[in-house]
C-alpha cells in the first residue's frame, strides 16, 4: 500500500489524508500539473488579476471556441438562473463537493471539521476560506429543494470576501436579501424558500462536476447570461489573447463591410495578403482599439495563420 500511495499521489491517499476536509496541496498541483505560475497556500493556481479583468470582457463563444481548440469539450454549462443577468463575473474556481447525507459519512465529516477548528455547518466552511476574487464553485448534485446552500447571510460574507459571487449546481434562499447586496452575483439550478438539509460537504478544492463541465480548483470562472465556462489556468492567457484578437478582427471586418471596402465573402474566409495589410494599417490606425500591448499583439500575429 505504501508503494501504491507513492505512485499515484493523487488518486490514493493514506488514511490520514482521506479524512482531511482539503485535499494535500500535492493533490492539487497533481491535477493542475500544467500550471506553472504562482499558487496559493493549498496548491490552487493563481490566475493573475488583469488576466481575470480582460477575460471578463471576452464573450462565452470567443472562449468556448479557443477551448475547443485545445480539446477541451466539457468546459461550459447553461440552462440555470442567474441573480443579476445582465452583470457578469469572473474569478478563481474554490471547488466544494456535496452529496446527499447518510450518517456514517457524516458523522465522521463532522469530527473532522471539528478537529479542523471549523466552525458552523459545513456549507460555511469554504466561505471562511474564500479570498478576494474566488467564486466558490458548488457541486450540489442539483438539488434545489433542501438543497440551499446559502442564504443572505453567507451571501454577505462571500461578497465580503471574494467580491465576486456563487455557482451552485444547487439552490440557494433568501433572494430578496441576496439581491441587496451590491455588488453580488449567483449562477444556480434554482430558487427555493427552504432550508439545506441532508446534504453532506465532502470535499473543497477538489475536481467536480457541474452540469456538463469538470472544473478543477483555480480554474477562471467566468458567468454570463449564456451560461458559465470554467477555463483552465494554464490556458487563461491563450484564451485572453486569441479572444481579444479576433475581437479586433471582427471590429475591422464589421468597419469594413458597412463601408463596403470588401465583400463578406472576402471578410468571412481566410483573408489575403491585402486583407492583412489593411488589418494591420487599421492597428495603427487605431492604437485605443487595443486591448493589450502591441508587443503582445505582434508576439501572436508571428505565430498565428490568420
Amino acid at each position: 500500500m505504501k508503494h501504491l500511495t507513492f505512485l499515484i499521489p493523487a488518486l490514493l491517499f493514506t488514511v490520514a489524508a482521506i479524512a482531511q476536509i482539503v485535499p494535500p496541496k500535492e493533490s492539487i498541483v497533481y491535477f493542475s500539473s500544467e500550471w506553472k505560475g504562482e499558487r496559493d497556500p493549498y496548491g490552487r493556481p493563481m490566475v493573475s488579476d488583469n488576466l481575470l479583468d480582460r477575460l471578463l470582457n471576452l464573450s462565452i463563444e470567443e472562449v468556448w471556441g479557443v477551448l475547443r481548440n485545445e480539446g477541451y469539450n466539457n468546459q461550459f454549462e447553461s440552462g440555470w438562473q442567474m441573480l443579476w443577468e445582465e452583470k457578469p463575473f469572473v474569478g478563481r474556481a474554490m471547488t466544494v463537493q456535496y452529496m446527499p447525507a447518510r450518517p456514517d459519512m457524516t458523522d465522521p465529516l463532522k469530527k473532522t471539521g471539528e478537529a479542523e477548528k471549523r466552525i458552523g455547518a459545513s456549507n460555511s466552511w469554504p466561505i471562511d476560506m474564500l479570498k478576494e476574487r474566488d467564486v466558490y464553485v458548488a457541486d450540489g448534485f442539483g438539488k434545489v429543494i433542501n438543497g440551499t446552500l446559502i442564504g443572505d447571510n453567507l451571501g454577505n460574507s462571500i461578497y465580503a470576501k471574494s467580491k465576486t459571487g456563487v455557482v451552485f449546481d444547487a439552490g440557494v434562499r433568501d433572494i430578496e436579501g441576496l439581491s441587496k447586496i451590491e455588488g453580488f452575483n449567483c449562477f444556480v439550478r434554482g430558487f427555493d424558500p427552504s432550508y439545506i438539509m441532508d446534504m453532506a460537504m465532502t470535499g473543497i478544492n477538489v475536481p467536480i462536476r457541474i452540469g456538463r463541465a469538470t472544473v478543477l480548483p483555480g480554474d477562471a470562472v467566468l458567468a454570463k447570461k449564456e451560461g458559465v465556462i470554467f477555463v483552465p489556468a494554464h490556458l487563461v492567457q491563450k484564451v485572453v489573447i486569441t479572444g481579444e484578437f479576433i475581437g479586433l478582427r471582427d471590429k475591422f471586418g464589421h468597419e469594413m463591410l458597412r463601408k463596403g471596402v470588401y465583400t463578406p465573402g472576402q471578410i468571412d474566409t481566410r483573408w489575403t495578403d491585402e486583407i492583412k495589410g489593411a488589418f494591420l494599417k487599421w492597428l495603427d490606425a487605431h492604437p485605443e482599439e487595443l486591448p493589450m500591448s502591441r508587443k503582445e499583439l505582434d508576439d501572436y500575429m508571428k505565430d498565428r495563420t490568420w
